[in-house]
């Protein structure tokens, strides 16, 4: 790379960035324009091309920047005594070039109209709606329990493999864009990660690869929790970029997928965020709530704790902390607490809606 286009590089990362700050004023245009108009092009575009690819391109892309940026230091660490203005500034050249084309593939979406705007929800709820929604939920989850022809105390383990799963997951998208256009999912382009052990270690269910267009479970997950992750990157897919959003439409695709094991998924996943609001907020009400719960239920949220703490490891919180302002750089200002709109979501869709 020639030293007046890395100048020039450098240079445009800052601008870049100046660029993004300026989008955030201009939600309507990125939702218009990119997210429903760009960025639905490109995504599909990168379905096609690797979603029939039974594994992850993406996992392969990773692996292959890492070598090559591993081989580049190796080949040039010695620049850094001699010329280290050089030295850095082809590392920021190249992370200029990054930065652009991960905007490009799906950035922009941290910068489109927020969901309860699109869907025509509202954002705050009272403490009284809450608890009126999350009894609700327990009355409809403990009633999916013995539908399911399980005993009250009895964890509920899904009866399909992964990929029985990931195929089924469609269906729910399928139903869901009945009610909201906006929301249609095609071609799927869903994989288990081969770096899934990795992930575990850094506390982390899946990703979305903005390169390859692939949405990537952590396949040693055998909970309850899969069905909805996967419907999660799924979101991701088709533009919806902040975790607290892709978490509400991965509630509503498993709600409304045709098989009772993945509804009960669902009514579980969004039990779970109201009930532990409701200790955030009245910690005697979530004790006299949380006795009128399925044993079997609380089994499964047990199942997914133990989960995690078996893999605690001191690089999960470095992991964590990178990722919470990962999101508030973009455009979440709240970082991984922003996850709590997820409830918003939750009471003021289901308010005047029965289950």
């Amino acid at each position: 790379m020639q030293r007046r286009t890395r100048l020039i590089l450098t240079f445009l990362l800052p601008v870049q960035i100046i660029f993004l700050q300026l989008l955030k004023n201009f939600p309507e245009f990125v939702e218009t324009y990119y997210s429903r108009g760009l960025y639905t092009v490109l995504s599909k575009v990168s379905r096609y091309l690797f979603g029939w690819i039974p594994f992850s391109i993406g996992d392969l892309f990773y692996l292959l920047i890492a070598i090559v940026a591993i081989r580049w230091v190796y080949k040039n660490y010695h620049r850094l005594w001699r010329e280290p203005v050089w030295f850095f500034m082809d590392i920021t050249a190249t992370l200029s070039i990054v930065y652009f084309v991960f905007n490009m593939l799906w950035g922009f979406n941290y910068y489109r109209v927020p969901l309860h705007q699109t869907l025509d929800l509202d954002n705050e709820y009272t403490t009284e709606a809450l608890i009126r929604t999350t009894e609700r939920l327990i009355l409809k989850s403990n009633e999916l329990h013995a539908q399911l022809g399980y005993a009250d105390t009895v964890k509920i383990d899904l009866p399909f493999t992964q990929k029985e799963m990931f195929k089924k997951s469609i269906n729910g998208y399928q139903n869901l864009e009945k009610e909201f256009p906006s929301l249609a999912y095609s071609p799927r382009s869903i994989k288990k990660s081969g770096w899934s052990l990795a992930l575990t270690y850094m506390g982390y269910s899946g990703y979305y690869n903005p390169f390859s267009g692939e949405a990537q479970v952590n396949n040693l997950m055998k909970t309850y929790k899969f069905p909805v992750i996967s419907c999660h990157e799924e979101a991701h897919q088709i533009g919806y970029a902040r975790e607290n959003e892709a978490n509400f439409i991965a509630t509503l695709a498993t709600l409304h997928n045709d098989d009772p094991y993945i509804q009960y998924t669902g009514y579980i996943f969004a039990l779970r965020y109201c009930i532990n609001e409701i200790a955030r907020r009245d910690l005697d009400k979530y004790e006299e709530i949380l006795a009128t719960v399925n044993p079997g239920i609380l089994k499964s949220y047990k199942e997914m704790r133990d989960f995690w703490a078996s893999y605690a490891n001191p690089f999960e919180t470095l992991s964590k902390s990178f990722w919470d302002q990962f999101l508030k750089a973009n455009n979440q200002s709240k970082g991984i607490m922003s996850y709590s709109y997820m409830v918003a979501l939750v009471v003021n869709y289901f308010e005047d809606k029965p289950f």
